[in-house]
C-alpha cells in the first residue's frame, strides 16, 4: 500500500474480515469507502443499498480486463456496475494420482463411497451450487439450468447430496492452507480446490493433479464494491485504478495464490515468481473463463424459467447450517 499512498496521497486504513458474512457486516456499518467482496454476498450488498453503483469512466485500467470480468453477473444489476473485479480461481477436483485411479473425469468422485473417509470440500454454502453443478447432468429430471438458480425442490435434492456425503469426508477445509495440510497428511485423497492448492501440494513432493469434471466448474472471484456512504470517494477511484493496473495486478495475484482478471499481467507475475502464471493459470482461454459458472449470491427472484420463485442465500445458509450441523 505504500507506493500507493505515496502516488496518490492518499491514506489507507484496512479492516480485514474472516468471512464473508462478516465483510457483509463490516459494510453495512456504512464507515467504509470499499470492501473486498466475493460473488456469494455480492448481491446482498447491492439490493440492501450498501454499495453504490460504480463510475467505470473513472477506472480506465478496467478495459483491460478479460471481458468476462468487465460487466460479470455478480455484480452487474441492469446496466449498473457495482463492482471492479480483483482475481479468481476455478473450483476444480483434486486428486493424489498415485492413490486414486483411474483418474477421476467426474465430480461423482466426490461423493462416491468409494473414497469414504479421504475426501475433502470447502466449509460453504456454495458448496450446494457445486451439488446442484453435478445433479444438473446426474439428474436432468431436476430441470436445473442454473446452480445458482435452485427452487425448493432442486434446494432439496442438492441438500441431500451433501448431507450423505458429510459421513465420507475426512474434514471440510476453511482455509486453502488446511487443504494443502489434509492431503499432506494423507488423510485426504480427493477434494475440491484451486490451482494453487495443487502446485503447492507438488512443490512439497505431494502427487496431487488438477481436472475439469465433464460436468464443468465453479469458480470465485473478488471485487472492489463502493460504499454507498463512502466518505472519500476520490481516493477509493484512485485506489480502483492503481489496483487494477497489470503491475499491481501481478504482485496480488502472486501474493495472494489467484488468478489475475487484467491481460498483461502473466509476464509481471513471472518476473515476480518464476512460472508463477503457469501455476495459477493466469494466461486461461476466453472460452474456458466462459465456461466456469462463477458465484454469485442467490436470489428470490430468479426470472420467468424458474416460475419468478427461487431459493435466497439466506435459505442456503439454513441449509449448509442443516448439512454441517
Amino acid at each position: 500500500m505504500k507506493p500507493f499512498q505515496k502516488q496518490s496521497g492518499c491514506k489507507v486504513k484496512a479492516t480485514y474480515a474472516g468471512s464473508s458474512n462478516q465483510l457483509v457486516a463490516y459494510m453495512r456499518q456504512g464507515k467504509y469507502d470499499l470492501g473486498s467482496v466475493s460473488g456469494d454476498v455480492a448481491r446482498l450488498l447491492v439490493d440492501g443499498k450498501v454499495v453504490a453503483p460504480i463510475d467505470l469512466a473513472r477506472v480506465p485500467a478496467t478495459k483491460a480486463f478479460f471481458k468476462p470480468f468487465q460487466a460479470p453477473p455478480a455484480t452487474t444489476v441492469g446496466s449498473k456496475r457495482y463492482g471492479v473485479a480483483i482475481h479468481w480461481a476455478p473450483d476444480l477436483l483434486l486428486y493424489h494420482s498415485k492413490q486414486v485411479t483411474p483418474a477421476p473425469t467426474s465430480w461423482s468422485a466426490i461423493y462416491s463411497a468409494r473414497n469414504k473417509g479421504r475426501i475433502t470440500v470447502p466449509n460453504n454454502p456454495m458448496q450446494i451450487a457445486d451439488a446442484a453443478l453435478y445433479l444438473a447432468k446426474a439428474k436432468p429430471s431436476l430441470k436445473i439450468r442454473d446452480p445458482y438458480e435452485l427452487t425448493d425442490a432442486q434446494l432439496a435434492a442438492a441438500e441431500k447430496l451433501l448431507t450423505a456425503q458429510k459421513p465420507l469426508l475426512a474434514g471440510y477445509w476453511d482455509y486453502p492452507s488446511d487443504e494443502v495440510q489434509l492431503f499432506q497428511n494423507g488423510k485426504a485423497v480427493v477434494g475440491q480446490g484451486w490451482p494453487w492448492q495443487a502446485t503447492t501440494l507438488r512443490t512439497k513432493k505431494v502427487p496431487v493433479l488438477q481436472v475439469v469434471p465433464k460436468e464443468g466448474v465453479t469458480g470465485w472471484f473478488d471485487s472492489w464494491m463502493l460504499g454507498a456512504k463512502a466518505p472519500n470517494t476520490t481516493c477509493a477511484y484512485k485506489w480502483l485504478q492503481y489496483v487494477s493496473t497489470p503491475p499491481v495486478q501481478a504482485q496480488m495475484a502472486v501474493a495472494y495464490g489467484a488468478a489475475p482478471v487484467v491481460k498483461g499481467a502473466c509476464a509481471r507475475m513471472d518476473e515476480l515468481q518464476a512460472g508463477s502464471c503457469r501455476r495459477l493459470g493466469a494466461n486461461p482461454s476466453q472460452a474456458f473463463i466462459r465456461s466456469i459458472r462463477f458465484w454469485k449470491t442467490p436470489v428470490a427472484y430468479c426470472g420467468v424459467g424458474q416460475g419468478s420463485k427461487c431459493t435466497d442465500y439466506a435459505a442456503w445458509q439454513r441449509a449448509w447450517s442443516r448439512i454441517t450441523g
